[in-house]
């Protein structure tokens, strides 16, 4: 009995750890603990045992550990032997030597074996558990080709590679989408939660924006090794997603690497999303830009940052352009709001023209970027005037003493007189051309200055000259 016993053991633990993944290690880690604690719970008062498995030979012993003590002594005849007695099996045994005694299986009893196999089979189950828990929690967030299995009242189930089922709920479906039994289907792993009842759980989902991403790291090379960069997705699953772009090579058109030749690469994407709408942007630093070219497909006129929110927005667009800026349902706002991370605020031209807060800030755009202007053109023209002091002072200085005719003088105030238009051509080039840093430094400037701008007293002030002229007419 106890030899069919072992064998059936040993055959269950070998198809656990095919099936299951569970390590031979693991296994017969628990194999040892069941066997002794169902050896301790049926045999009371044999507490020191221990087991010895051979894996090769599916064979395990039950040892009982005695230790060696001098004769008279003994307190406890299941954990001790008098030193006489060990020396009877070997003469080489000294107290405080510990022997292992093998117990007959068959003390085991069928009870003893009934439990250690439930026992080991619970342990069993607990590093299943386990195993399945470790192998999902490492790939949170990435894209799996599964199958559909079934679908409940709660969740849509579909099976892993790997024969694991895991769980979609309504909020990870696309809406429209619809699902049969064996259908495959990419989806993200979502988050994996471990429960005491139920073991670990996975969640997959169809909505999540990080599918995205992952559909175009399939799709295309350039975002997979790094050279594409997706700085940002917004979506609206089963209708639309934008996606912000950028390359780490200048070479490099990021939007047209991502949608293909003839729009291979985006539309594998969207064939894999049943049709779902995708806009791809390019991300810029200049964030007025990027709200610009987050609304995309509409133009955009200017673009006014809030005084009094940083994260607020005003742009501007043509009116007829104002339906396609908003979009339908006012999607192409929402979406673009989403992508930036900035609360944007819509107006026509006309609409903005109507707005006495816009006006004033726009008018004070204008004052200060006039006032720049003549900053420059003031720093240029003192610029130009030292050149020509710095060259009059030499030219007194060579002439100082020099017996020169008059017609030497002469060809000299003319050299001196192109020298000095063709300064001037310079001092107008220099002042044409503005670097890209300096752009950037007036519109950083102008955006610090809008915030200590007192706009109720420039409407209050507006408000005033109206109605003086209003008196004087």
């Amino acid at each position: 009995m106890a030899s069919d016993y072992r064998r059936e053991l040993f055959s269950a633990l070998q198809a656990l750890q095919a099936e299951k993944g569970i390590s031979q290690e693991d296994a017969i880690t628990s194999l040892k603990d069941t066997l002794v604690t169902a050896y301790k719970k049926n045999f009371e008062g044999e507490t020191n045992v221990e087991v010895d498995v051979d894996p090769e030979k599916q064979e395990f012993n039950l040892l009982q550990i005695k230790e060696v003590i001098p004769d008279g002594d003994m307190i406890d005849p299941y954990s001790e032997i008098y030193l006489k007695d060990a020396r009877e099996i070997n003469s080489a045994y000294e107290a405080g030597d510990q022997i292992k005694f093998e117990i007959n299986p068959r003390d085991f009893g069928r009870l003893a074996a009934q439990s250690g196999k439930n026992k080991s089979t619970q342990t069993i189950r607990e590093k299943e558990k386990e195993a399945i828990h470790a192998r999902y929690e490492g790939f949170e967030h990435e894209i799996v080709s599964a199958r559909v299995a079934r679908e409940d009242q709660r969740f849509l189930w579909v099976t892993m590679p790997d024969g694991q089922e895991a769980a979609m709920g309504d909020k990870d479906r696309i809406p429209g989408e619809t699902y049969k039994t064996g259908d495959p289907i990419k989806v993200l792993i979502n988050r994996v939660e471990d429960s005491a009842t139920r073991g670990p759980q996975i969640y997959v989902s169809r909505t999540s924006p990080e599918l995205v991403k992952r559909l175009f790291e399939q799709e295309v090379p350039e975002v997979y090794d790094g050279t594409v960069v997706i700085e940002s997705i917004a979506r609206e699953a089963g209708d639309r997603s934008k996606v912000a772009v950028r390359t780490t090579d200048s070479n490099l058109d990021p939007i047209g690497t991502l949608v293909g030749t003839r729009g291979s690469r985006v539309q594998a994407v969207v064939n894999e999303l049943h049709g779902e709408n995708m806009d791809i942007v390019e991300w810029v630093e200049d964030e007025a830009q990027y709200i610009a070219n987050a609304l995309n497909p509409a133009e955009v006129v200017d673009v006014i940052f809030s005084p009094d929110n940083d994260n607020g927005v005003t742009v501007i667009v043509p009116d007829y352009q104002l339906s396609l800026a908003i979009g339908k349902r006012g999607q192409n706002a929402r979406l673009a709001a989403k992508l930036t991370k900035f609360k944007i605020d819509i107006k026509s031209e006309t609409q903005a023209e109507n707005d006495p807060q816009l006006q004033a800030i726009l008018e004070e755009s204008a004052k200060y970027a006039e006032e720049e202007d003549q900053s420059d053109e003031t720093d240029e023209t003192d610029e130009a005037l030292e050149d020509e002091t710095e060259y009059a002072d030499a030219n007194e200085y060579f002439s100082e003493g020099a017996d020169q005719s008059d017609a030497s003088e002469e060809e000299k105030t003319s050299e001196s007189a192109e020298e000095s238009s063709s300064a001037e051509e310079d001092s107008s080039k220099a002042k044409a051309k503005m670097t890209e840093a300096e752009v950037k430094e007036a519109q950083d400037e102008f955006a610090a200055a809008l915030k200590n701008v007192d706009f109720d007293a420039i409407l209050e002030e507006k408000e005033g000259d109206d109605n003086k002229k209003s008196d004087d007419k």
